[in-house]
């Protein structure tokens, strides 16, 4: 498994940051590779992704949701593996640090080089970059679900 950690300060206040984090069908808007993601229940996401040509689809369980301060999350079917937290830190009444964690398991060599090559990990650095900038130019987020996974 390899592991990547990367953190982003956003000019929100810590329950606009988290909200629009919740919005997983908006994710496509700032997350690169991401073609779609369907929230199926409050707790399972069906996500289709393309990267390098790779299509993969497969389902995400929220396994730990805290309003406000994490959401964390492990695949359960489909063609890839991983589990991530995101974590909401805040600074002060209009900053938020956002930390994602996440781990995952490479499939085959382009993957597998990709990885080594640290794709992945500048890949999750422009995406945090991407949501805030997302979130800055809105100033509020698209919707939230304040509900607790534990």
């Amino acid at each position: 498994m390899s592991q990547v950690e990367e953190s982003i300060e956003v000019g929100v206040p810590v329950h606009t940051a988290y909200d629009q984090w919740t919005q997983f069908e908006t994710f496509p808007a700032f997350m690169s590779g991401v073609d779609r993601i369907e929230q199926r229940t409050d707790t399972l996401t069906h996500w289709v992704t393309s990267v390098n040509g790779v299509r993969r689809e497969f389902d995400a369980e929220i396994t730990e949701q805290i309003p406000d301060e994490r959401v964390a999350w492990t695949t359960v079917s489909g063609e890839a593996r991983q589990a991530g937290v995101v974590t909401f830190h805040r600074l002060d009444d209009s900053h938020t640090k956002v930390m994602l964690q996440l781990e995952f398991q490479p499939e085959g060599v382009t993957e597998t080089v990709g990885d080594k090559l640290g794709f992945v990990k500048r890949q999750t650095k422009s995406d945090l970059e991407r949501f805030k900038e997302f979130i800055e130019k809105r100033g509020l987020e698209t919707g939230g679900w304040r509900g607790v996974v534990l």
